[in-house]
């Protein structure tokens, strides 16, 4: 059999998911796999949880380098920088030298990058984004070795919301910053922020509605202008957003698809031949509307690594698409999305009635019940469930039930009529997503 050379530029999830699944299927094969950074199989979701020192640093990587290249033979390159990408060919910067490698597969699941707003100050000492691993450690130093009392966070959304804690739990006063009118605004509907924002109001300063100009210090950091007012920091952490690496891809021709990211097929496949494209770098579409989707999550992917490497080696394998699915928290409100939001739901040109509504997660004489709010969207035409949002306590068991529903077609009936479990531990006969069910009607 004709040995192969596979290429992978990304040692994240979707990198190390598709080199690991190619030597599964064709441990033959030469699986190159070559990452920018010392981390590999990393988790940049968990560094909130870093900074706010309930998890070591070395945990941000799921398996260590050993794993990879003793256990499944793949030859993983760290430090090693892609610079170029031609046919069949990858230039590599290791080091101070740069070395070209052949390919007969070429994977890009390089990821994605911080956007960094245009202003004034960005390069200051003590300004950081959380966006990978050596972020966390970054940020860690900086907080052993310098006086931070106050923390400023520009942007509103999961990253901003989640470091937001991070910080306060520290005991560091938190501003943090939204050019929006709300947080979270570009994922959930108003009912379910301003559930959330109730609480975030509590442990920190919220400014919403605010631009920010400039930051301002001499050696570092020492305070953010906005439109609105100023505010002391000894810290700034820009949480204004991400975008996909596609610029190795477009030096090979790789189609750039409407999101911005790249344009995949559902076997992960590009528009050239034998390069394909996994992970946050990759577009692909959505389970209700059809369309067009970026969704930067890691179980997305994960799953998108595993669908290219089994394409690569030769076993067929379909991505059907995204929900959108995700969950976070702040303190001890959660807040959790799949499918549509109202918003979104509306934008598609759906014409949908929904229903939002409290209830509890126990019956009322056991102990520990909490309080859950969920917002459902449906379709009029068909009665099909297109979206559930909760914010409160336990969301999780209900999103993920949510998101098998809709994935499944399920109508508001089907919902109603699913048998959940029930014991008055674990929830009340009448549970909260079939509560929600009976409001939407059917």
């Amino acid at each position: 059999m004709e040995r192969k050379t596979v290429v992978v530029i990304g040692g994240g999830a979707a990198g190390m998911s598709a080199a690991s699944r190619v030597k599964r299927l064709k441990p033959e094969w030469d699986v190159k796999v070559f990452e920018a950074t010392e981390w590999v199989s990393h988790a940049p979701c968990g560094i909130p949880y870093v900074v706010e020192g309930i998890s070591p640093t070395e945990k941000l990587m799921h398996y260590p380098p050993e794993v990879f290249i003793k256990k499944r033979g793949i030859d993983l390159h760290l430090r090693a920088e892609v610079v170029e990408v031609e046919e069949g060919k990858v230039r590599v910067r290791e080091g101070e030298a740069e070395r070209t490698y052949e390919w007969d597969y070429l994977v890009f699941a390089n990821g994605a990058s911080p956007k960094i707003p245009a202003i004034e100050g960005i390069n200051l000492r003590g300004v950081f984004t959380a966006d990978l691993p050596p972020d966390a450690v970054a940020i860690k130093r900086y907080l052993e070795e310098n006086s931070v009392e106050n923390v400023v966070i520009i942007g509103g959304g999961y990253i901003g919301v989640e470091m937001a804690e991070a910080f306060a739990a520290r005991g560091i006063n938190v501003t943090l910053i939204e050019k929006n009118d709300r947080i979270m605004a570009k994922a959930f509907d108003k009912e379910i922020t301003d559930v959330l924002e109730e609480e975030v109001r509590k442990r920190i300063t919220l400014r919403t509605e605010e631009i920010t100009l400039r930051i301002e210090g001499k050696e570092r950091v020492e305070k953010v202008i906005t439109d609105a007012g100023e505010y002391k920091a000894e810290m700034v952490i820009l949480a204004t957003g991400i975008k996909p690496n596609t610029e190795l891809a477009r030096q090979l021709g790789v189609r750039i698809g409407e999101t911005g990211a790249i344009w995949t097929n559902d076997r992960m496949q590009t528009n050239v031949e034998n390069v394909y494209a996994a992970g946050d770098v990759a577009e692909t579409k959505h389970l209700i509307t059809g369309r067009r989707v970026w969704v930067p999550l890691a179980p997305v992917g994960n799953k998108m690594g595993y669908v290219a490497g089994s394409n690569i080696a030769g076993k067929l394998i379909h991505f059907p698409g995204v929900l959108g699915t995700s969950v976070t928290k702040f303190f001890d409100i959660e807040i959790g999305k799949t499918g549509l939001t109202e918003q979104e739901a509306i934008r598609e040109g759906y014409d949908i009635r929904t229903a939002f509504i409290k209830a509890g997660t126990r019956p009322h004489y056991y102990p520990g019940s909490r309080t859950i709010w969920l917002k459902g969207v449906v379709d009029n035409e068909t009665n099909r469930l297109l979206g559930v949002q909760a914010v409160g306590g336990e969301i999780l068991p209900r999103i993920d039930t949510a998101a098998a529903m809709i994935t499944a077609g399920f109508t508001t009936k089907d919902a109603f009529f699913t048998d959940l479990a029930y014991a008055p531990p674990f929830a009340p006969v009448w549970d909260p997503l079939t509560v929600l069910a009976r409001v939407l009607r059917f």
